[in-house]
C-alpha cells in the first residue's frame, strides 16, 4: 500500500491545501495595497490619491490579462477593448436622464434613461462581460499560438471601429461626456482586490491547470483529458470580465472619455505592465503595475521639458512611452520570464502535506474491457505507416508491440490513443467505436505516455498529475490526494513541490506514468517507457507496472526496444514489420517465428537459423 504525505482529513476539508496557499498569497497582496492606499490616503495629497486610484484601475484590467495570456501562453492584444466596452456601458447606464437626452440625443430607446448607480451597472456590466465573452471566445479560440494573437489585434481593431462609428451610442470619435465621477480611491481598490482573489485562485481551479497544462503542452494535456478549447474559453472569459469591470472603473474615475483611449496606447500599457513583472503570475501582475506606474509618474515629470541639474531639457512628446518600451525590452533581454519569475508567492508552501503521512485509498479493480483496433490504417502522403491492423486487448494483460524502427509502432499506439485520425479503420473501447480525439480517450479509460517526454515543465511535479486526477476525482482535495497517492508510487513524492523541469530524466519519465495512472484507467498505453533508463531505474519500472497490473487490473500495452524487459514483463507479444502484423503470441512463439526472425536480423540469417533450429529437432 502507498503511503501519501497528506492528511486524507486535511486534503478534503474545508479547503484543498493549493487554495489555501492561493488564498495566502491573495490576501498578502491584497494587504499590501490597502496598505499603499490607506498610505495615499493619510498622508497623500489629491493628485496622489488619484495615481493610486488609477493603479488600482489598471491592475484590475492587467489581472484581466493575466488570467488569460498569462494562464494560455496566448498573448492578447485586444485587451483594452474590453476596457473601452465596459466604460462605454457603464457610461450609458450611469449618465444623468437629463444630460443623456442633450448629449446621446439618438441614443436607442432600450438604452435610455436608467441612470443606475455606479455598482448596478457594474452588475449589469459584468453579466454583460460574460456574454461577450462567450460570443468572442468561442470562434477565437479555434485558433491557437500566434494566430491567436493576431485576431485579437484584430479584434481590438474592429472594437475600435464600432466604436467610432456608432454616433448613436458612443458620440464617435468626439468625447462621451456627463458620467458621475463617483469612483474613489477605495471602491479601485476593492474592485481591485476582488480581481486579485480571483485571478490567484483561477490558478489553481480545474480551468487554470488545463489552461496552463495546455500552455505547456497541448498534445501531454490531450492526453490527461483536458479540453483546451474549453478550459482557455473560461481563461478567456474571465479576462474579459476583468477588463470590463476596469472599464466600468475607469469610466467613473474619468467622466470624460473617447474611443482613442482605449486603443493601441492602453492595450501597450498593459502587456507591458505584465511582460515586466511576469506574466505567468498574479505576482507578476501586481508588481508590474507597482514598478511601471512608478516609471511613468517619474518619466512623466521630465516629458514636457524643463531643467534637471541644470539641464535644459525639451519637451519630449512620447516620451512615457518611449521609456515603457525600453523597459519591456530590457526585462526580456535579461529576465525572459518577468521581474518575478514564473513563481507565485506560495507563502504556504503547501505545508499541511509533509506534516502527517496517511495511506492512500486502496486501488480499484476495473472492470473487464476490451480495446479494439479494427482493420486500422494510416497513410501518410502515399506512404503507409500502418496497413490494415486488426488487434484486441483486453483489461488484466500486458501486451509488447516490438518491431523494427519505423515500422509503425507508435502510429498504431497514437490511432489506439485517439490521437491520430484513421486513414481507414476505427477503435472501440468497451465495444463503442470512438472518433479520434485525444483528451475524449482519456477521459473513456485509455491513458497513454509518449516516446518523447511531455511533462509539464513549467508546472509542479504535483501538479503535473493533478491535473490529470482531476479529470476523475469529484473535486480538487482528492484530486491533490489522489495525486500524491501515484506520486508516493514512483518514489517522487518529496519532489511535488518542485517544477517538473528540475527532475532528472528517469524521474520525469516516472512522472509521465505517473500522470497516466491517475486517470484511472482501464487501458495504459506506454510508448517506449524505460528509454533512455538505467539498469536499476527499468527494473524499478517493471515492479511497478508488474505491481499496478495485479492490483488494479488495467491493460498494459507497451511499445519497448528492450528485449530483456518484453519478454520478462509480457504475457503477449505483437511483433509489426512495415505496419503489418508479422506475429502475435506468448515470447516463446515469437522468438521462434521466421518472419519475426526475417524482420530483425534479415531473410537469408532467418533462412539459416530455421535451418539450424529443423536439424537441431531431427537429431533430438
Amino acid at each position: 500500500m502507498a503511503s501519501v504525505t497528506m492528511s486524507e482529513s486535511k486534503s478534503r476539508g474545508f479547503m484543498p491545501a493549493a487554495f489555501r496557499n492561493a488564498t495566502a498569497d491573495a490576501l498578502c497582496m491584497v494587504a499590501v495595497l490597502l496598505l499603499v492606499a490607506l498610505a495615499a490616503f493619510v498622508f497623500g495629497g489629491a493628485a496622489m490619491q488619484r495615481v493610486v486610484t488609477y493603479a488600482a484601475i489598471m491592475l484590475t484590467a492587467v489581472l484581466g490579462l493575466q488570467i488569460f495570456s498569462g494562464n494560455s501562453g496566448i498573448v492578447s492584444f485586444g485587451q483594452a477593448a474590453f476596457v473601452g466596452l465596459g466604460a462605454y456601458a457603464t457610461g450609458i447606464l450611469t449618465m444623468p436622464t437629463a444630460l443623456q437626452k442633450t448629449a446621446l440625443r439618438d441614443l436607442p430607446q432600450f438604452l435610455a434613461g436608467h441612470q443606475l448607480s455606479f455598482f448596478a451597472a457594474l452588475a449589469v456590466v459584468l453579466v454583460l462581460a460574460v456574454i461577450i465573452g462567450l460570443l468572442t471566445g468561442t470562434p477565437l479560440l479555434r485558433l491557437s499560438g500566434s494566430s491567436a494573437s493576431i485576431a485579437t489585434l484584430a479584434m481590438l481593431i474592429i472594437v475600435y471601429t464600432l466604436l467610432v462609428a456608432g454616433r448613436e451610442i458612443t458620440r464617435g470619435s468626439q468625447p462621451f461626456y456627463g458620467v458621475p465621477r463617483e469612483v474613489g480611491l477605495w471602491t479601485a481598490a476593492a474592485v481591485a482586490s476582488v480581481a486579485l482573489v480571483a485571478a490567484r485562485l483561477f490558478r489553481e481551479t480545474s480551468f487554470g491547470l488545463a489552461t496552463r497544462a495546455a500552455a505547456n503542452d497541448e498534445r501531454g494535456a490531450a492526453a490527461v483529458g483536458v479540453d483546451q478549447r474549453t478550459a482557455r474559453l473560461a481563461a478567456w472569459v474571465a479576462g474579459v470580465v476583468a477588463a470590463m469591470a476596469a472599464g466600468a472603473l475607469m469610466a467613473q474615475f474619468l467622466g470624460a472619455f473617447s474611443p482613442r483611449d482605449f486603443y493601441f496606447d492602453l492595450g501597450f500599457t498593459m502587456l507591458a505592465m505584465l511582460i515586466v513583472g511576469g506574466m505567468t503570475s498574479s505576482l507578476g501582475a501586481f508588481a508590474g503595475v507597482i514598478v511601471t506606474i512608478v516609471l511613468v509618474e517619474v518619466v512623466r515629470r521630465f516629458e514636457g521639458g524643463g531643467e534637471v541639474l541644470g539641464l535644459h531639457l525639451p519637451v519630449l512628446f512620447g516620451l512615457t512611452q518611449g521609456v515603457l518600451a525600453i523597459a519591456m525590452i530590457l526585462v526580456i533581454w535579461r529576465r525572459p520570464t518577468g521581474l518575478f519569475g514564473e513563481r507565485e508567492l506560495n507563502l504556504l508552501r503547501r505545508s499541511g502535506r509533509q506534516a502527517v503521512t496517511a495511506s492512500a485509498a486502496p486501488p480499484q479493480h476495473v472492470e473487464s474491457d476490451r480495446l479494439t483496433a479494427d482493420h486500422l490504417s494510416r497513410r501518410y502522403a502515399g506512404v503507409v505507416a500502418v496497413d490494415d491492423v486488426s488487434l484486441n486487448f483486453q483489461t488484466d494483460s500486458i501486451t509488447g508491440i516490438i518491431g523494427p524502427n519505423g515500422a509503425g509502432k507508435t502510429t498504431l499506439l497514437n490511432m489506439l490513443a485517439g490521437d491520430v485520425q484513421p486513414s481507414a479503420g476505427t477503435v472501440s473501447v468497451g465495444g463503442a467505436v470512438r472518433q479520434a480525439s485525444a483528451f475524449r480517450f482519456a477521459r473513456s479509460g485509455v491513458a497513454r505516455t509518449f516516446q518523447n517526454i511531455r511533462v509539464f515543465p513549467h508546472m509542479t511535479v504535483l501538479e503535473n498529475v493533478v491535473v490529470a486526477a482531476r479529470q476523475v476525482e469529484p473535486d480538487l482535495g482528492h484530486a491533490e490526494a489522489a495525486a500524491m497517492g501515484e506520486l508516493a508510487r514512483m518514489g517522487l513524492e518529496k519532489f511535488a513541490d518542485q517544477p517538473a523541469a528540475r527532475l532528472a530524466y528517469g524521474q520525469r519519465r516516472r512522472l509521465e506514468v505517473a500522470r497516466a495512472l491517475a486517470l484511472k484507467p482501464r487501458f495504459l498505453l506506454l510508448d517506449e517507457p524505460a528509454a533512455g533508463m538505467n539498469a536499476v531505474e527499468t527494473a524499478e519500472l517493471v515492479s511497478i507496472l508488474s505491481a499496478v497490473r495485479t492490483e488494479r487490473r488495467i491493460g498494459v500495452v507497451l511499445i519497448e526496444h528492450d528485449m530483456r524487459l518484453v519478454m520478462n514483463l509480457c504475457e503477449r507479444i505483437v511483433v509489426i514489420d512495415h505496419g503489418r502484423v508479422i506475429a502475435d503470441g506468448t515470447p516463446g512463439d515469437v522468438q521462434k517465428n521466421p518472419a519475426v526472425i526475417a524482420a530483425y536480423l534479415g531473410s537469408r540469417t532467418a533462412r539459416a537459423k530455421t535451418a539450424d533450429q529443423a536439424t537441431a529437432d531431427q537429431t533430438a
